[in-house]
């Protein structure tokens, strides 16, 4: 019920189903816990060999933002079982399809954060991709890096469905009779005539920016409302909302394109980093205190890599594009 502004989406074409079977088993085996280096070599290969295995592939990044929607504890098990028998190995098939989206058990359309839902979200971005939309009534959301929204406006609510990600959301003036409600796995935030940022930090816990006017959030396990005025910021999960801090005047940096640091860890900043990026950036504990500053272009990630060799006695250890390590000179 949006009308995007950027280009066509590249999940409108069809993707066949072997291909997806083939992304989905890799999506676990790189998610083990176990994957090498020499595991992102094969997989390059694999998405270089045909077309259909890279778009099925760019299609698993959306999902996870490199494996972050994998339920925790699955990808080791399921390898494990698929070593022992041919019919383990249809069974981790099957899991693993279900993630994908080309089969649907039971138990995985109960998962809140399903990855179905993310991919077959009316708008969506790949890693390190930022999208603008214009909804139906004149307002404007920002996507973010690996972000997945759904849209559900009719006569009485304009409600959004954040499945995945971060979005910065400009509602439009209009009747007061229709609510602007966004639904986040830990509850509702209801638009008072705003501009607002909302991100999932993990399956439980959301954060609230605010940067003009107000928004209400109303926990999904009847904790008490809390509204937070402009120029406050908060986590919240469905028991509750954690006290409002202030908002930083770079906070929403990620909106022009840019990553923010003042003083940040670079084990923090590492991972901010690895959200614009497909692979892995790891960061070694020798290293992980020292603090950073400065305003970083995510357009180019390479060069922010470069910059850290220069201001940092660290090294960059690039096994391939998509393991990234800091280590100590």
């Amino acid at each position: 019920m949006g009308s995007a502004t950027s280009a066509t989406n590249p999940d409108s074409a069809p993707v066949s189903r072997a291909a997806l079977r083939e992304a989905a088993q890799w999506l676990v085996r790189l998610n083990s816990g176990q994957a090498r280096p020499n595991d992102w070599q094969a997989l390059a290969a694999w998405r270089a060999q045909d077309a259909a295995n890279e778009q099925a592939w760019q299609r698993a990044e959306r999902l996870s933002r490199t494996f972050g929607a994998v339920p925790a504890g699955l990808g080791l098990p399921v390898l494990a079982r698929a070593e022992r028998t041919a019919a383990a190995n249809r069974r981790a098939a099957l899991r693993v399809l279900a993630l994908v989206g080309t089969v649907a058990p039971a138990a995985y359309l109960g998962w809140r954060h399903a990855p179905w839902q993310q991919w077959a979200a009316e708008h969506r971005t790949a890693t390190g991709e930022r999208r603008s939309v214009t909804l139906a009534d004149g307002s404007d959301v920002l996507l973010n890096t690996a972000s997945a929204l759904d849209v559900a406006f009719d006569a009485n609510e304009r409600l959004l469905r954040l499945r995945a990600g971060e979005v910065l959301i400009t509602t439009a003036r209009e009747s007061a009779a229709r609510s602007f409600r966004v639904e986040t796995p830990g509850g509702w935030l209801r638009a008072l005539g705003t501009r607002f940022a909302v991100r999932l930090l993990d399956e439980d816990t959301v954060h609230l920016a605010v940067a003009e006017g107000a928004v209400e959030i109303t926990p999904r396990h009847g904790a008490p409302q809390r509204v937070l005025q402009a120029g406050e910021q908060c986590r919240f999960t469905a028991a509750g909302v954690q006290a409002p801090t202030a908002l930083g005047e770079q906070a929403l940096a990620w909106a022009q394109g840019v990553l923010y640091a003042d003083g940040m860890r670079l084990d923090d900043f590492a991972a901010e980093l690895a959200r614009y990026r497909p692979g892995v950036v790891r960061c070694d504990p020798a290293v992980a205190a020292l603090r950073i500053s400065g305003a970083f272009q995510l357009n180019d990630t390479e060069y922010i890599l470069a910059m850290l060799r220069e201001t940092l006695p660290v090294q960059v250890v690039t096994r391939t594009r998509y393991w990234i390590t800091l280590v100590p000179v």
